[in-house]
């Protein structure tokens, strides 16, 4: 679903600068209501603005770390609902953070970085950061599969786990990092201080204006009210 039909995604560098913002508001305001009226409006708003998968992918998250530390604040506090609702504030604006950079595609990041003349160095960083979680839980479904095709136990088996399981997916992950280091190369992506030219440059738009002010005027709205 997106905001008012526009298909375009939030942009990359104002996705990771909201992600920092939920997480330092949340810390900041987590010890009162407001924080968790906001954090409810914010999880909308997301999805007004098409990251309606990230966010139901990290509501489990939320419900079990995030209750499990709420409650264990509430019995260590002897009974006090102020810290369970801060620590339940403090986890829902990390998760809430999580999202904008899960609904941004790492392509989309690079070219950005690139566009602004950021270090390569950087930016080359960022596309493998952005894109070793999805590689890794392919890979590891696969040796999961791998496994239950040749019957080789349960992977809560310590001897198990390290023989079928582990080595497997590390010798995997290497072979995949050989064959990114030559693709890179051969692609001409240098660290060097060379000349490169952004074939689709992501830019600014309507919706993610828009978007910086909802963020913001809720953040408002919940500290003066």
């Amino acid at each position: 679903m997106r905001f008012f039909g526009w298909s375009k995604k939030i942009y990359p560098l104002i996705a990771v600068l909201s992600s920092v913002f939920i997480i330092i508001f949340g810390i900041v305001t987590a010890r009162t209501i407001n924080c968790t009226y906001y954090l409810i409006g914010l999880f909308v708003w997301l999805i007004l603005f098409g990251c309606g998968r990230a966010c139901l992918k990290v509501i489990p998250m939320f419900v079990i770390v995030g209750g499990i530390f709420a409650l264990l604040a509430y019995a260590s506090s002897g009974g006090d609902r102020v810290s369970a609702l801060s620590m339940a504030n403090r986890f829902g604006a990390l998760f809430l953070a999580l999202v904008p950079g899960m609904s941004v595609e790492p392509v989309a990041m690079t070219r950005c970085l690139s566009s602004i003349k950021a270090p390569r160095g950087i930016t080359l960083g960022m596309l493998i950061v952005m894109s070793f979680m999805p590689v890794l839980r392919s890979e590891t479904g696969r040796v999961r599969e791998a496994m239950k095709t040749r019957g080789a136990g349960s992977v809560f088996n310590l001897r198990i786990f390290y023989r079928a399981f582990l080595i497997p997916l590390v010798t995997r992950l290497v072979d995949i990092s050989d064959t990114l280091s030559l693709s890179i190369e051969t692609r001409g992506f240098t660290l060097g201080k060379t000349k490169y030219t952004v074939y689709k440059k992501e830019h600014i738009c309507i919706s993610d204006a828009l978007f910086v002010i909802g963020l913001i005027l809720g953040a408002v709205l919940a500290v003066v009210t």
